[in-house]
Protein backbone atom coordinates (compact mmCIF):
# COMPACT_ATOMS: atom_id res chain seq x y z
CA UNK A 1 0.00 0.00 0.00
CA UNK A 2 3.32 2.05 0.40
CA UNK A 3 4.19 3.91 3.56
CA UNK A 4 2.20 7.00 5.04
CA UNK A 5 4.79 9.61 7.19
CA UNK A 6 4.12 12.80 8.39
CA UNK A 7 7.51 15.40 7.80
CA UNK A 8 7.90 19.17 8.38
CA UNK A 9 3.77 20.00 7.59
CA UNK A 10 1.91 16.87 6.54
CA UNK A 11 2.48 13.83 4.61
CA UNK A 12 3.44 14.40 1.19
CA UNK A 13 4.09 11.88 -1.38
CA UNK A 14 4.70 11.23 -5.37
CA UNK A 15 0.95 11.33 -7.26
CA UNK A 16 0.68 7.78 -8.49
CA UNK A 17 3.28 6.41 -6.69
CA UNK A 18 2.55 6.97 -2.81
CA UNK A 19 0.27 9.55 -3.08
CA UNK A 20 -2.78 7.46 -4.52
CA UNK A 21 -6.22 7.63 -3.85
CA UNK A 22 -6.40 4.67 -1.82
CA UNK A 23 -3.26 6.28 0.50
CA UNK A 24 -5.39 9.13 0.81
CA UNK A 25 -8.73 6.99 2.05
CA UNK A 26 -6.47 5.42 4.51
CA UNK A 27 -5.20 8.50 5.87
CA UNK A 28 -8.44 9.89 6.33
CA UNK A 29 -9.77 7.09 7.81
CA UNK A 30 -6.98 7.21 10.53
CA UNK A 31 -7.88 11.15 10.70
CA UNK A 32 -11.18 10.77 11.51
CA UNK A 33 -10.53 7.85 14.14
CA UNK A 34 -8.69 10.34 15.68
CA UNK A 35 -10.76 13.18 15.43
CA UNK A 36 -13.46 10.75 16.55
CA UNK A 37 -11.42 9.47 20.10
CA UNK A 38 -10.01 13.11 20.60
CA UNK A 39 -12.58 15.64 21.12
CA UNK A 40 -11.65 19.13 21.76
CA UNK A 41 -14.13 21.64 24.48
CA UNK A 42 -14.68 24.38 22.79
CA UNK A 43 -14.90 22.85 19.07
CA UNK A 44 -17.32 21.23 17.08
CA UNK A 45 -16.86 17.77 17.18
CA UNK A 46 -18.87 17.14 14.07
CA UNK A 47 -17.18 19.57 11.81
CA UNK A 48 -14.62 19.70 9.46
CA UNK A 49 -13.43 21.89 6.63
CA UNK A 50 -11.38 20.41 3.68
CA UNK A 51 -9.42 22.81 1.02
CA UNK A 52 -6.81 21.84 -2.31
CA UNK A 53 -4.89 24.02 -4.41
CA UNK A 54 -4.23 23.73 -8.12
CA UNK A 55 -1.86 20.57 -8.47
CA UNK A 56 -2.89 17.90 -10.48
CA UNK A 57 -5.71 16.27 -9.39
CA UNK A 58 -6.13 18.26 -5.90
CA UNK A 59 -9.81 18.72 -6.31
CA UNK A 60 -10.50 14.84 -6.67
CA UNK A 61 -8.54 14.34 -4.10
CA UNK A 62 -10.21 16.66 -1.65
CA UNK A 63 -13.25 15.26 -3.03
CA UNK A 64 -12.39 11.47 -1.23
CA UNK A 65 -11.30 13.26 1.54
CA UNK A 66 -14.60 14.77 2.00
CA UNK A 67 -16.68 11.73 1.04
CA UNK A 68 -14.33 9.76 3.80
CA UNK A 69 -15.36 11.92 6.52
CA UNK A 70 -18.73 12.19 5.55
CA UNK A 71 -18.98 8.25 5.54
CA UNK A 72 -17.52 8.87 9.22
CA UNK A 73 -20.05 10.77 10.39
CA UNK A 74 -18.45 14.79 9.85
CA UNK A 75 -20.15 17.40 8.84
CA UNK A 76 -17.95 18.72 5.54
CA UNK A 77 -16.84 22.35 4.38
CA UNK A 78 -15.38 21.29 0.76
CA UNK A 79 -13.86 24.77 -1.11
CA UNK A 80 -15.46 24.74 -4.32
CA UNK A 81 -12.16 25.83 -5.90
CA UNK A 82 -8.68 26.21 -5.49
CA UNK A 83 -8.31 28.11 -2.19
CA UNK A 84 -5.38 29.28 -0.07
CA UNK A 85 -3.68 27.23 2.89
CA UNK A 86 -4.50 29.95 5.04
CA UNK A 87 -7.90 30.55 4.05
CA UNK A 88 -8.73 26.58 4.77
CA UNK A 89 -7.32 26.99 8.09
CA UNK A 90 -9.22 30.29 9.26
CA UNK A 91 -12.04 28.94 8.04
CA UNK A 92 -11.56 25.83 10.72
CA UNK A 93 -10.99 28.55 13.36
CA UNK A 94 -14.07 30.49 12.26
CA UNK A 95 -16.11 27.45 12.55
CA UNK A 96 -14.57 26.32 15.26
CA UNK A 97 -14.39 22.79 13.74
CA UNK A 98 -12.59 19.93 15.05
CA UNK A 99 -9.76 20.47 12.45
CA UNK A 100 -9.39 20.88 8.52
CA UNK A 101 -7.40 19.01 5.56
CA UNK A 102 -5.52 20.56 2.53
CA UNK A 103 -4.88 19.25 0.13
CA UNK A 104 -1.51 20.71 -1.19
CA UNK A 105 2.37 20.05 -1.33
CA UNK A 106 3.22 23.75 -0.93
CA UNK A 107 6.64 24.42 -2.69
CA UNK A 108 7.47 20.84 -3.53
CA UNK A 109 7.64 19.86 -7.22
CA UNK A 110 4.32 19.14 -9.54
CA UNK A 111 4.82 15.33 -9.72
CA UNK A 112 3.98 16.14 -5.00
CA UNK A 113 0.65 16.25 -3.48
CA UNK A 114 0.05 16.12 -0.03
CA UNK A 115 -2.06 15.81 2.80
CA UNK A 116 -1.94 18.66 5.56
CA UNK A 117 -3.56 18.58 8.74
CA UNK A 118 -5.24 21.50 10.48
CA UNK A 119 -6.09 21.88 14.21
CA UNK A 120 -9.30 22.87 15.70
CA UNK A 121 -7.24 26.05 16.32
CA UNK A 122 -6.73 27.11 12.91
CA UNK A 123 -3.15 25.74 12.02
CA UNK A 124 -0.79 22.91 11.87
CA UNK A 125 -1.55 20.11 13.76
CA UNK A 126 1.31 19.28 16.93
CA UNK A 127 3.77 16.83 16.09
CA UNK A 128 1.84 14.53 18.73
CA UNK A 129 -1.53 14.99 16.98
CA UNK A 130 0.21 13.98 13.56
CA UNK A 131 1.95 10.66 15.66
CA UNK A 132 -1.12 9.86 16.54
CA UNK A 133 -2.54 9.66 13.61
CA UNK A 134 -0.09 7.77 11.52
CA UNK A 135 -0.95 4.88 14.98
CA UNK A 136 -4.31 4.89 13.70
CA UNK A 137 -3.18 3.66 9.80
CA UNK A 138 -5.34 0.29 9.23
CA UNK A 139 -6.77 0.48 12.80
CA UNK A 140 -10.67 0.39 11.31
CA UNK A 141 -11.60 0.06 7.55
CA UNK A 142 -12.22 3.00 5.34
CA UNK A 143 -15.62 3.86 5.67
CA UNK A 144 -17.28 7.11 2.92
CA UNK A 145 -20.02 8.67 1.35
CA UNK A 146 -20.31 9.08 -2.43
CA UNK A 147 -20.13 12.78 -2.75
CA UNK A 148 -23.27 13.27 -4.44
CA UNK A 149 -25.34 11.53 -1.52
CA UNK A 150 -23.19 13.71 1.14
CA UNK A 151 -24.19 16.61 -0.70
CA UNK A 152 -27.94 15.91 -1.03
CA UNK A 153 -27.96 14.70 2.55
CA UNK A 154 -25.94 17.94 3.57
CA UNK A 155 -23.12 15.87 5.43
CA UNK A 156 -20.93 17.68 2.30
CA UNK A 157 -21.15 21.73 1.61
CA UNK A 158 -19.19 23.10 -1.12
CA UNK A 159 -18.57 26.39 -1.14
CA UNK A 160 -15.98 29.45 -1.73
CA UNK A 161 -14.63 29.95 1.71
CA UNK A 162 -12.19 32.49 0.92
CA UNK A 163 -14.65 36.06 2.00
CA UNK A 164 -14.64 35.74 5.67
CA UNK A 165 -10.81 35.00 5.31
CA UNK A 166 -10.16 38.22 3.19
CA UNK A 167 -12.27 40.58 5.59
CA UNK A 168 -10.12 39.33 8.43
CA UNK A 169 -7.12 40.31 6.43
CA UNK A 170 -8.63 43.66 5.97
CA UNK A 171 -8.97 43.82 9.78
CA UNK A 172 -5.35 42.93 10.51
CA UNK A 173 -3.82 46.12 8.78
CA UNK A 174 -4.28 49.71 8.46
CA UNK A 175 -6.35 49.04 4.93
CA UNK A 176 -7.68 52.42 4.71
CA UNK A 177 -4.24 54.11 4.65
CA UNK A 178 -3.05 51.07 1.89
CA UNK A 179 -6.49 51.85 -0.08
CA UNK A 180 -5.39 55.73 -0.25
CA UNK A 181 -1.31 54.79 -0.97
CA UNK A 182 -1.62 54.84 -4.80
CA UNK A 183 0.76 51.79 -4.74
CA UNK A 184 2.56 49.95 -7.73
CA UNK A 185 2.67 46.94 -7.18
CA UNK A 186 3.70 43.59 -8.97
CA UNK A 187 2.20 39.82 -7.40
CA UNK A 188 4.41 36.84 -8.72
CA UNK A 189 2.22 34.07 -8.26
CA UNK A 190 4.41 31.48 -8.93
CA UNK A 191 0.80 29.90 -10.69
CA UNK A 192 -0.27 28.69 -7.54
CA UNK A 193 -3.58 29.30 -5.34
CA UNK A 194 -2.84 33.01 -4.57
CA UNK A 195 -3.15 34.03 -8.11
CA UNK A 196 -6.12 36.98 -8.19
CA UNK A 197 -5.84 37.99 -4.57
CA UNK A 198 -4.54 40.50 -4.05
CA UNK A 199 -6.73 41.61 -7.07
CA UNK A 200 -9.51 40.86 -5.19
CA UNK A 201 -8.73 42.37 -2.13
CA UNK A 202 -7.73 46.00 -3.24
CA UNK A 203 -10.47 46.07 -6.04
CA UNK A 204 -11.82 50.05 -5.87
CA UNK A 205 -8.55 51.26 -4.53
CA UNK A 206 -6.02 53.76 -5.38
CA UNK A 207 -3.57 50.44 -5.95
CA UNK A 208 -2.64 49.41 -8.92
CA UNK A 209 -1.86 45.40 -8.83
CA UNK A 210 -0.06 43.50 -11.93
CA UNK A 211 -0.57 39.93 -11.05
CA UNK A 212 2.67 37.16 -13.33
CA UNK A 213 1.94 33.82 -13.62
CA UNK A 214 -1.90 34.01 -13.04
CA UNK A 215 -2.88 31.15 -14.95
CA UNK A 216 -3.95 27.67 -13.65
CA UNK A 217 -0.71 25.54 -14.51
CA UNK A 218 -0.14 22.28 -12.59
CA UNK A 219 2.98 21.90 -13.98
CA UNK A 220 3.79 25.31 -12.93
CA UNK A 221 5.68 26.66 -15.71
CA UNK A 222 8.48 24.42 -15.16
CA UNK A 223 9.74 25.42 -11.67
CA UNK A 224 8.81 24.51 -8.36
CA UNK A 225 6.31 27.27 -7.22
CA UNK A 226 8.93 28.12 -3.97
CA UNK A 227 9.29 31.84 -3.10
CA UNK A 228 13.17 31.72 -3.98
CA UNK A 229 14.86 33.51 -6.16
CA UNK A 230 16.04 30.69 -8.60
CA UNK A 231 11.90 30.64 -9.30
CA UNK A 232 11.75 34.01 -10.68
CA UNK A 233 12.13 33.43 -14.10
CA UNK A 234 8.99 34.90 -15.41
CA UNK A 235 9.00 38.32 -12.68
CA UNK A 236 12.32 39.14 -12.79
CA UNK A 237 12.59 39.81 -16.75
CA UNK A 238 9.45 41.23 -16.32
CA UNK A 239 10.34 43.94 -13.58
CA UNK A 240 13.42 45.23 -15.36
CA UNK A 241 11.63 46.53 -18.24
CA UNK A 242 8.08 47.14 -16.11
CA UNK A 243 9.68 48.93 -12.22
CA UNK A 244 7.08 48.98 -9.75
CA UNK A 245 7.13 49.78 -5.62
CA UNK A 246 7.58 46.28 -4.62
CA UNK A 247 6.92 42.68 -6.24
CA UNK A 248 4.89 40.30 -3.59
CA UNK A 249 5.58 36.36 -4.01
CA UNK A 250 3.29 33.96 -2.80
CA UNK A 251 3.87 29.56 -3.09
CA UNK A 252 2.32 27.04 -3.94
CA UNK A 253 -0.70 27.36 -1.69
CA UNK A 254 -0.61 30.86 -0.83
CA UNK A 255 0.83 30.61 2.76
CA UNK A 256 4.65 31.79 2.53
CA UNK A 257 5.68 35.01 0.98
CA UNK A 258 8.78 36.35 -1.04
CA UNK A 259 9.46 39.65 -2.42
CA UNK A 260 11.91 41.45 -5.26
CA UNK A 261 12.72 45.02 -5.56
CA UNK A 262 10.54 47.19 -7.77
CA UNK A 263 13.16 46.86 -10.26
CA UNK A 264 13.41 43.18 -10.17
CA UNK A 265 16.19 42.69 -7.31
CA UNK A 266 15.18 39.46 -5.46
CA UNK A 267 14.31 40.32 -1.85
CA UNK A 268 15.44 37.61 1.15
CA UNK A 269 12.61 36.37 3.11
CA UNK A 270 15.28 37.53 6.25
CA UNK A 271 15.18 40.93 5.05
CA UNK A 272 11.18 40.87 4.57
CA UNK A 273 11.12 39.08 8.37
CA UNK A 274 13.30 42.24 9.40
CA UNK A 275 11.36 44.61 7.55
CA UNK A 276 8.30 43.79 8.93
CA UNK A 277 9.39 43.19 12.72
CA UNK A 278 11.19 47.22 12.94
CA UNK A 279 7.48 48.23 11.07
CA UNK A 280 5.90 46.70 14.02
CA UNK A 281 7.80 48.03 16.74
CA UNK A 282 8.37 51.62 15.25
CA UNK A 283 5.39 51.93 13.05
CA UNK A 284 2.88 49.97 15.31
CA UNK A 285 4.32 50.68 18.98
CA UNK A 286 3.86 46.59 19.51
CA UNK A 287 5.79 44.97 21.50
CA UNK A 288 6.36 41.31 22.58
CA UNK A 289 8.02 38.17 22.73
CA UNK A 290 9.48 37.27 18.80
CA UNK A 291 9.73 33.89 17.63
CA UNK A 292 11.86 32.10 15.05
CA UNK A 293 12.75 29.29 13.66
CA UNK A 294 16.84 28.82 13.97
CA UNK A 295 17.64 28.83 10.42
CA UNK A 296 16.44 32.68 10.35
CA UNK A 297 18.65 35.48 10.27
CA UNK A 298 20.64 36.47 13.27
CA UNK A 299 19.81 40.00 12.28
CA UNK A 300 16.22 39.17 14.33
CA UNK A 301 18.47 38.80 17.40
CA UNK A 302 20.54 41.57 16.98
CA UNK A 303 17.42 43.55 16.88
CA UNK A 304 15.70 41.91 19.90
CA UNK A 305 19.02 42.49 21.95
CA UNK A 306 18.67 45.76 21.12
CA UNK A 307 14.62 46.80 20.94
CA UNK A 308 14.58 45.00 24.54
CA UNK A 309 12.37 42.22 23.04
CA UNK A 310 12.40 38.54 24.20
CA UNK A 311 13.38 36.28 21.39
CA UNK A 312 12.37 32.37 21.26
CA UNK A 313 14.36 30.40 18.91
CA UNK A 314 12.33 26.76 17.71
CA UNK A 315 12.95 23.92 15.52
CA UNK A 316 11.79 24.16 11.32
CA UNK A 317 8.70 23.91 10.90
CA UNK A 318 5.86 26.43 11.73
CA UNK A 319 3.83 23.83 13.68
CA UNK A 320 6.64 24.91 16.56
CA UNK A 321 6.00 28.83 15.90
CA UNK A 322 2.07 27.89 16.08
CA UNK A 323 2.37 26.51 19.47
CA UNK A 324 4.33 29.88 21.02
CA UNK A 325 1.98 31.83 18.98
CA UNK A 326 -1.05 29.57 20.88
CA UNK A 327 0.53 30.43 24.24
CA UNK A 328 0.21 34.32 23.72
CA UNK A 329 2.16 37.09 24.20
CA UNK A 330 3.63 36.97 20.60
CA UNK A 331 4.32 39.87 18.55
CA UNK A 332 5.74 38.07 15.54
CA UNK A 333 6.82 33.99 14.21
CA UNK A 334 8.58 33.45 11.66
CA UNK A 335 10.61 30.76 9.65
CA UNK A 336 13.58 31.46 6.88
CA UNK A 337 11.11 29.85 4.57
CA UNK A 338 8.79 32.77 4.48
CA UNK A 339 6.09 31.63 6.92
CA UNK A 340 5.06 34.21 9.03
CA UNK A 341 2.27 34.37 12.02
CA UNK A 342 0.88 37.71 13.14
CA UNK A 343 -1.11 38.21 16.56
CA UNK A 344 -4.72 38.63 16.52
CA UNK A 345 -5.01 36.32 13.57
CA UNK A 346 -4.80 32.81 12.90
CA UNK A 347 -1.53 30.36 14.49
CA UNK A 348 -0.49 29.45 11.06
CA UNK A 349 1.63 31.52 8.33
CA UNK A 350 -0.24 33.45 5.93
CA UNK A 351 1.29 34.89 2.44
CA UNK A 352 -1.48 37.35 1.55
CA UNK A 353 -1.28 38.62 5.38
CA UNK A 354 2.47 39.03 5.08
CA UNK A 355 1.90 40.97 1.72
CA UNK A 356 -0.81 43.38 3.05
CA UNK A 357 1.38 44.54 6.12
CA UNK A 358 4.72 44.83 3.69
CA UNK A 359 2.08 47.13 1.78
CA UNK A 360 1.35 49.13 5.07
CA UNK A 361 4.68 49.38 5.75
CA UNK A 362 5.12 51.24 2.50
CA UNK A 363 2.30 53.08 3.00
CA UNK A 364 3.14 54.19 6.45
CA UNK A 365 6.60 55.02 5.44
CA UNK A 366 6.63 56.45 2.23
CA UNK A 367 9.91 55.34 1.21
CA UNK A 368 11.58 53.20 -1.19
CA UNK A 369 12.34 49.73 -0.28
CA UNK A 370 15.74 50.75 -1.17
CA UNK A 371 15.99 53.23 1.57
CA UNK A 372 14.32 50.62 4.24
CA UNK A 373 16.72 47.93 3.65
CA UNK A 374 19.81 50.66 4.07
CA UNK A 375 18.46 51.74 7.07
CA UNK A 376 18.19 48.12 8.59
CA UNK A 377 21.93 47.64 7.58
CA UNK A 378 22.84 50.86 9.18
CA UNK A 379 21.18 50.13 12.42
CA UNK A 380 21.67 46.29 13.12
CA UNK A 381 24.59 45.39 10.77
CA UNK A 382 24.86 43.76 7.63
CA UNK A 383 24.04 39.95 7.13
CA UNK A 384 24.27 37.97 4.23
CA UNK A 385 22.36 34.63 3.99
CA UNK A 386 22.92 31.57 1.24
CA UNK A 387 21.72 28.35 0.89
CA UNK A 388 22.19 25.16 -1.20
CA UNK A 389 20.05 22.10 -1.09
CA UNK A 390 22.08 19.03 -2.33
CA UNK A 391 20.83 15.68 -2.88
CA UNK A 392 21.46 13.25 0.40
CA UNK A 393 20.68 9.45 0.97
CA UNK A 394 18.01 8.81 4.04
CA UNK A 395 20.02 6.09 5.68
CA UNK A 396 23.09 7.64 5.87
CA UNK A 397 21.64 11.20 7.91
CA UNK A 398 21.51 9.90 10.99
CA UNK A 399 25.33 9.53 11.14
CA UNK A 400 25.97 12.46 8.79
CA UNK A 401 24.45 14.46 12.30
CA UNK A 402 25.76 12.35 14.36
CA UNK A 403 29.53 12.98 13.14
CA UNK A 404 28.29 17.03 13.05
CA UNK A 405 27.51 16.94 16.12
CA UNK A 406 30.61 15.32 17.87
CA UNK A 407 32.90 16.81 15.39
CA UNK A 408 32.39 20.67 14.60
CA UNK A 409 34.78 22.43 12.74
CA UNK A 410 37.21 24.32 15.00
CA UNK A 411 36.43 27.32 12.86
CA UNK A 412 34.32 29.06 10.45
CA UNK A 413 36.27 30.90 8.10
CA UNK A 414 38.71 32.47 10.34
CA UNK A 415 36.10 32.98 13.67
CA UNK A 416 36.13 30.13 16.27
CA UNK A 417 33.04 28.34 16.89
CA UNK A 418 31.67 29.04 20.40
CA UNK A 419 28.26 27.16 20.06
CA UNK A 420 26.59 24.32 17.75
CA UNK A 421 22.47 23.73 19.00
CA UNK A 422 21.70 20.35 17.65
CA UNK A 423 17.79 20.46 18.31
CA UNK A 424 16.89 20.01 14.95
CA UNK A 425 19.95 19.34 12.48
CA UNK A 426 23.15 20.89 13.30
CA UNK A 427 23.65 24.12 13.57
CA UNK A 428 27.75 25.91 14.12
CA UNK A 429 27.73 29.38 15.40
CA UNK A 430 31.02 31.56 15.18
CA UNK A 431 32.60 34.05 17.57
CA UNK A 432 31.74 36.87 15.03
CA UNK A 433 27.89 36.00 14.95
CA UNK A 434 28.58 33.59 11.27
CA UNK A 435 27.02 30.26 11.37
CA UNK A 436 26.72 27.28 9.05
CA UNK A 437 23.86 24.74 9.53
CA UNK A 438 23.36 21.11 7.81
CA UNK A 439 19.41 19.64 8.06
CA UNK A 440 17.62 17.15 6.45
CA UNK A 441 14.46 17.97 4.34
CA UNK A 442 11.41 16.51 6.40
CA UNK A 443 10.11 15.17 3.09
CA UNK A 444 12.55 14.01 0.80
CA UNK A 445 16.08 12.99 0.37
CA UNK A 446 17.53 15.97 0.51
CA UNK A 447 20.30 17.90 2.85
CA UNK A 448 19.99 21.67 3.38
CA UNK A 449 22.43 23.60 3.97
CA UNK A 450 22.36 27.06 5.79
CA UNK A 451 25.13 29.90 6.26
CA UNK A 452 25.22 33.59 7.06
CA UNK A 453 27.80 35.47 7.40
CA UNK A 454 29.18 39.72 6.72
CA UNK A 455 29.24 39.14 3.23
CA UNK A 456 28.00 36.73 0.38
CA UNK A 457 31.50 35.97 -0.69
CA UNK A 458 31.59 34.42 3.22
CA UNK A 459 28.31 32.93 2.97
CA UNK A 460 29.70 31.09 0.04
CA UNK A 461 32.58 29.97 1.35
CA UNK A 462 30.67 28.67 4.43
CA UNK A 463 28.70 26.62 2.15
CA UNK A 464 31.48 25.13 0.76
CA UNK A 465 32.77 23.43 4.07
CA UNK A 466 29.25 22.51 4.53
CA UNK A 467 29.55 20.60 1.13
CA UNK A 468 33.22 19.58 2.80
CA UNK A 469 31.82 18.13 5.48
CA UNK A 470 29.17 16.03 4.25
CA UNK A 471 32.22 13.90 2.43
CA UNK A 472 33.67 13.52 5.44
CA UNK A 473 31.18 11.13 6.53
Amino acid sequence: MGSIKFGTDGWRAVIGEDFTFANLARVSQATADYWKANPVEGADPNKVVVGYDRRFLSDQFAARVAEVLAGNGFIVTLTDRPTPTPSVSFEVKRQKAIGGVMLTASHNPPSFNGFKLKAWYGGSAEPAICQAVEALLDASPVKSTPLAAARKAGSVTVKDIRKAHYAALKKLVDFPKIAASKLKFAHEALYGVGAGCFDELLKGTTCRVTTINAEHNPGFGGINPEPIARNYVNSIPFLKKHPHDICLVTDGDADRVGGLMGNGDPLTTHQIICLLLEHYVKNRGMRGRVVKALTTTSMVDVMCAKLGLELVETGVGFKYIASEIIKGGVLLGFEESGGIGFPGHIPERDGIAAGLVLLELLAMEKKPLKTLLAQLEKQYGTFRYARIDTHFPLEKRAALMEYCKTRPPAKLLKSPVTEVKSFDGVKFIAKDSSWLMLRGSGTEPILRIYAEAKSDADAAALLKLGVKITKEV
